[in-house]
């Protein structure tokens, strides 16, 4: 939703690969539908990633450094706030891991 759903849409209609990164399978794939249908671009993907978990970060850079011959771009779009106070399974602040370190992470791991 939101921005990053445009950005998504805006690649997409460059004729770009686009991959949706996105916590929730249903609404990922409504977004991905919808973008496929207002562009013609076939090539819009949906995988799962939740920036909160590192074990979730890892994994997805994993398939998409197997999957992927190349990456071009990048967006870090994810984030929450107003959330309360929650500490994640790893023993990380939500909100810190959320907006800063899985995007850092994964940004890291996709590094060529």
């Amino acid at each position: 939703a939101g921005i990053g759903k445009y950005v998504a849409m805006d690649l997409a209609r460059r004729n770009a690969r686009t991959i949706l990164a996105c916590r929730s399978r249903e609404r990922g794939q409504a977004a991905v539908e919808e973008i496929r249908a207002a562009t013609g671009n076939p090539a819009v993907v949906l995988r799962l990633l939740d920036t909160a978990s590192l074990a979730s970060v890892r994994a997805f850079a994993s398939a998409v450094l197997r999957e992927e011959s190349r990456l071009d771009v990048l967006v870090n779009n994810a984030g929450v706030t107003g959330l309360p106070f929650a500490i994640t399974s790893e023993g990380l602040e939500q909100t810190f891991a959320t907006n800063y370190l899985g995007p850092f992470l994964l940004t890291n791991l996709l590094l060529g």
